[in-house]
């Protein structure tokens, strides 16, 4: 965790995002008995999904296992993910009024995540587990559109022809994801990441106004999380397309900025005065390259990001699902050895 205080360590850390999940084939075998949200949804379930990379990469960090709507679905809200697809909502959100079926998760609602991360932090030992949430854009995105979308339209109609209504689906959703993220911590959790999937979508203005208000909103309520040794928790914020956004980004909250593979680590270090640790930046692209390739550009991530206070070596998005296993073994290996002292 020092890293991502700023603390730059020899060997780097890393760990993927979506490290835990379709790539592997033990998460495939047991995957083929649940549901997405049913094995979200389940402790023993989501504990054994959430270690298996750990388990196999030999990787220095776990993320917890569930995804971004979860909160939702434990608010009432009836979203599915489906599969090839993503979440889906059959009636999307046109109105404030449609928010009033739904109420914030309570304890009792959260009591599966929070026996999830209990159980991983006991099973990970030393290994420290981060817990995530989804940003209000993205999270909003899901209920007004119905679905993912490229463009956003009944999104991008709600901005400019129902801002009272877009403020507080907003709000809804920043709420939701703070009591969700809380619960991760509050269990165990070392450090905690808001994905802003879509937040590239936006331009600079577009995004000042009509999203960082409503992340700021979720970010101040994560501000005073700390982990069991009294320390403020990192908050890491990724988004990806975001380079011209990065500063904003950064400045709603965040302590740590991660970083898509479109963006040099050397910039993104620049764009943010050399003073903010780091996450990123292999490009999953690369990942069914020749290992001659692979290692390449990987050396080529930890010299770009060199200079920055921290770094957290990472992805500059999620692993794709027909990377081989063995591929990322190596690259953590890679990694601990052109990083060690």
């Amino acid at each position: 965790m020092v890293n991502l205080r700023g603390q730059r360590t020899a060997p780097l850390p890393i760990w993927f995002m979506r490290q835990a999940g379709r790539s592997l084939p033990e998460y495939r075998e047991l995957r083929k008995n649940y549901g997405m949200l049913e094995s979200c949804l389940n402790p023993e379930i989501a504990q054994e999904i959430t270690v298996q990379p750990v388990r196999r990469h030999n990787v220095d960090a776990a993320i917890f296992f569930s995804d971004i709507v979860v909160p939702l679905r434990l608010a009432g809200v009836p979203i599915d993910i489906v599969a090839g697809v993503g979440p889906v909502l059959e009636q999307p959100v046109e109105k404030l009024s449609d928010l009033e079926q739904w109420s914030q998760p309570d304890a009792e609602d959260l009591e599966p995540i929070r026996l999830a991360v209990q159980g991983l932090v006991s099973e990970l030992g030393a290994t420290p587990l981060i817990g995530f949430g989804g940003a209000p854009f993205t999270l909003a995105s899901y209920l007004i559109e119905g679905g993912p979308s490229k463009t956003l339209p009944r999104s991008r109609q709600m901005m400019l022809e129902a801002p009272e209504v877009w403020e507080g689906v907003l709000n809804w959703c920043a709420d939701v994801t703070a009591g969700f993220i809380s619960a991760q911590v509050h269990a165990g959790a070392s450090a905690l990441q808001v994905f802003d999937s879509w937040a590239g979508k936006l331009s600079p203005a577009e995004y000042v106004r009509y999203a960082a208000p409503y992340t700021r909103r979720l970010f101040d309520q994560l501000r005073s999380l700390q982990d069991s040794n009294g320390l403020d928790v990192p908050r890491v914020h990724f988004g990806l397309g975001t380079k011209a956004i990065l500063p904003e980004m950064f400045e709603v909250g965040a302590t740590v900025m991660g970083v898509d593979f479109h963006t040099p680590l050397a910039e993104a270090n620049e764009a943010l005065h050399g003073v903010v640790p780091l996450q990123g930046n292999i490009d999953p692209g690369i990942l069914l390259a020749p290992w001659p390739e692979i290692e390449r550009h990987v050396r080529g991530v930890l010299e770009s990001g060199a200079h920055a206070p921290g770094h957290v070596v990472n992805l500059g998005h999620g692993v794709p699902k027909d990377t081989p296993p063995d591929v990322l073994t190596r690259i953590v290996e890679l990694v601990h050895e052109a990083s060690a002292p």
